[in-house]
């Protein structure tokens, strides 16, 4: 199967045997990965308690139920344009005893039929990288957004901007799905062209203004050459476990 990194389609499709496997990986519920762990990650520093909630790319909705129990938000409205995953979505809120607070929508690719100023927080989970249209996504995710309000996204984005490696592009192959992915520094400008203010995600930024240009300039010099010599294997990285043995009478 060849997957056109050019032309991609607007969304990938999760196949029943890939769902089975990626919630054997994750978690019942999760479709990218950390799971649970990585919801609680993406939130530490930021709040959706008491927030009404968009969930754009909502899956399988395990997400859209640790927000509510775990994180306090009112209410979730989890968009997806795959029919079957929203299906299934519902049953399990519904078996959570959920459905009061989380609802579904099925959208067609483009902008969402939603109010603007309707949500306090657009979230979005691993799933921004299948949209071609990043500047309309986030238009779209500013439009919807009360004044003050917060989007909290995590992404596959990629590094550099020049062609895709071999061993990249067999990667798409082998995964099956569409990736349309932009680089950090891509994804930072549109968002701010989107009209967002406090962009994080970038470090050096943030590192530049706490140590200063002149260490920073410092310790990207030094990871950088930390990968060298990982990729010679003259670095190791390595876990190590013992055991005492058992005293002998």
């Amino acid at each position: 199967m060849t997957v056109k990194v050019d032309q991609p389609s607007e969304a990938g499709e999760y196949d029943p045997v890939m769902q089975t496997l990626l919630q054997l990986l994750w978690g019942e519920g999760f479709l990218s990965p950390g799971g649970a762990a990585e919801v609680e990650c993406l939130l530490d520093g930021s709040t959706v308690a008491a927030c009404r909630v968009l969930d754009i790319g909502c899956g399988l909705g395990a997400v859209d139920e640790l927000l509510i129990t775990r994180h306090g938000a009112q209410s979730v409205l989890g968009v997806d344009i795959d029919p079957g995953l929203l299906a299934a979505m519902t049953r399990r809120i519904e078996r959570a005893g959920l459905s009061r607070q989380v609802t579904t929508l099925c959208v067609q690719p483009g902008p969402l039929p939603l109010p603007e100023g309707s949500f306090d927080v657009v979230f979005s989970k691993d799933a921004i990288v299948q949209i071609p249209d990043k500047a309309a996504v986030f238009a779209d995710a500013y439009r919807v957004l009360r004044s003050g309000g917060h989007l909290i996204m995590s992404d596959w984005l990629r590094g550099g901007t020049g062609s895709y490696s071999s061993e990249m592009l067999e990667f798409f192959r082998l995964e099956g799905i569409a990736y349309n992915m932009a680089s950090m520094t891509e994804t930072t400008a549109a968002l701010a062209r989107a009209g967002f203010i406090e962009v994080e995600g970038e470090l050096r930024p943030l590192i530049t203004e706490r140590i200063g240009a002149q260490r920073a300039a410092h310790f990207v010099d030094n990871w950088r050459q930390m990968l060298v010599v990982l990729e010679r294997g003259e670095l190791r990285p390595a876990h190590l476990k013992a055991r005492k043995p058992t005293s002998r009478a």
